[in-house]
């Protein structure tokens, strides 16, 4: 339990520092972008520019605006007014689009494993056969091609000549699986091949020679003495993907017309709304850092041969 606190302890510092350099870079970089929130097709008189500016504290040197705004983050953990969507704070935007953006990720999740690990099982099991070959061609193929050109395939497929799903929207299950399963097919191919080559290097040890020789099933040395050891490169990966299952909703949770962080990450940076994005990405720097955290731990779990230092 001590080490176990001095892990967490030393994680939370170094994300303290990551969160800081990420804001840091972030801020002075959308600064140094020609133009201004306020600049569009429709030019605002100056008149009324000068006190949007004057709202949002934009009218004040770079550095106070920078130590304005970081003060407020750690005070009163306050991200600020959205620019862009009028009396929205950032905290609402994200407490609102995050439970949309994560439950289409675990969608995602759900379908990348429940599809990933048979296939890697079969294709270890039955090395060199026509479902070994067909289903590691597939997984090249899942990682190959984005996201969002399968999304376009798949509404074109299931959306027009085969009316399966709705073209968009978010509320219902038949919703959501077409976009969860655009979101985790890349995943579930990762996991695929993963789950395959991890299950080979374990069936070339020695435990796994002697569990044969006792005259174990080839099933139950699979499951019980392959599977739990091949698991290690998986589990590894799922927190990585679990925060790109995230952020890589994006595009498709544009072409869904889904409203979850994506969304909103898009329209930020297109509007140049300065808080939102600053809020998004900060936003998306802790989960990946407290994702990859949960991995660390659970990888700990599995192999106790690993230690948290």
């Amino acid at each position: 339990m001590g080490d176990l606190i001095r892990y967490l302890a030393n994680r939370f510092l170094w994300m303290l520092l990551t969160v800081w350099l990420v804001y840091t870079v972030s801020f002075f970089l959308m600064r140094a972008v020609p133009g201004n929130p306020f600049s569009s097709e429709r030019s605002v008189p100056p008149a009324i520019e000068r006190q949007l500016k004057a709202r949002y504290n934009l009218d004040a040197p770079i550095m106070v605006q920078y130590w304005e705004y970081a003060k407020g983050i750690i005070t009163r953990g306050d991200l600020g007014w959205c620019i862009r969507l009028e009396d929205y704070s950032v905290n609402r935007v994200l407490a609102e689009g995050f439970p949309v953006s994560a439950s289409l990720a675990i969608f995602g999740l759900v379908f990348a494993i429940g599809l990933g690990i048979p296939a890697g099982v079969v294709s270890a099991v039955y090395r060199g056969s026509a479902a070994d070959h067909s289903m590691m061609m597939m997984a090249v193929f899942g990682i190959a091609i984005p996201n969002f050109v399968l999304a376009s395939l798949a509404i074109l497929l299931f959306v027009f000549f085969i009316p399966l799903f709705p073209a968009g929207g978010f509320g219902t299950l038949r919703q959501i699986v077409l976009p969860a399963i655009c979101l985790g097919a890349p995943v579930a191919a990762y996991i695929a091949r993963l789950t395959r080559a991890g299950m080979l290097e374990v069936m070339t040890r020695e435990h796994v020679r002697t569990a044969f020789a006792k005259g174990l099933s080839k099933r139950a040395v699979m499951l019980r003495h392959v599977l739990p050891g091949a698991m290690l490169p998986v589990v590894s990966y799922l927190g990585p993907a679990t925060a790109g299952v995230l952020t890589g909703s994006l595009v498709l949770e544009k072409i869904f017309a889904i409203p979850g962080m994506g969304s909103h990450f898009i329209a930020a940076a297109t509007q140049r709304d300065y808080t939102l994005a600053m809020g998004m990405v900060l936003a998306y720097t802790v989960l990946l850092f407290v994702m990859n955290t949960l991995v660390d731990i659970s990888y700990a779990i599995i192999d106790p041969r690993v230690k948290l230092s």
